[in-house]
């Protein structure tokens, strides 16, 4: 049985397993705790049995006007808990905080351009390539802003795509 939850400061010291991962990026403590002061709405971990961490989410909610949007910062599963649609549920617990509750007009996220089970994951749930950001991960690697239209945004102008790829510094937000 998995139970999703709000994340909390001790969960700080137990998730590292879940950070295993080459694809997923890790920060250091005082940007979790950044996060979790700020928007522990859009902070929260999938727990199962023995109150394991097997997965988490972690975002935010920033912009102005029409760019204001529900971000995710990083969603990550253990390995050994993958395929089990958690990554899913996080996904949507946080897509329905933003629209719900934070009426924001989309959702986006960066993904390594690389990462095909990834995008493709992000495809299934809606998410389209907004544009590309050139040399986005350590200024070597392209990533992908991919976005999905909250019910705000009746038009769907948020998804759009952008015809020419940018470079990290023309990004309003981080």
């Amino acid at each position: 049985m998995t139970t999703i939850r709000k994340f909390c400061c001790n969960d700080l010291l137990r998730f590292a397993s879940v950070n295993l991962d080459h694809l997923t990026e890790t920060f250091n403590m005082s940007f979790y705790m950044t996060y979790l002061a700020r928007w522990p709405d859009y902070f929260h971990v999938a727990e199962g049995p023995g109150n394991r961490i097997m997965g988490y989410i972690m975002g935010k909610v920033e912009g102005q006007g029409e760019s204001w949007h529900g971000h995710v910062t990083a969603v990550s599963v253990a390995p050994e808990y993958r395929r089990q649609q958690l990554a899913k549920k996080l996904m949507n617990l946080l897509e329905d905080i933003s629209d719900k509750i934070d009426k924001a007009y989309f959702v986006d996220l960066f993904v390594r351009a690389s990462n095909v089970p990834a995008i493709k994951m992000y495809e299934k749930l809606g998410y389209v390539v907004y544009r590309r950001v050139l040399r986005y991960y350590s200024g070597e690697e392209d990533g992908l802003d991919m976005r999905k239209a909250l019910s705000r945004d009746v038009d769907k102008k948020s998804v759009i795509p952008l015809k020419r790829p940018i470079t990290p510094d023309e990004l309003e937000y981080d």
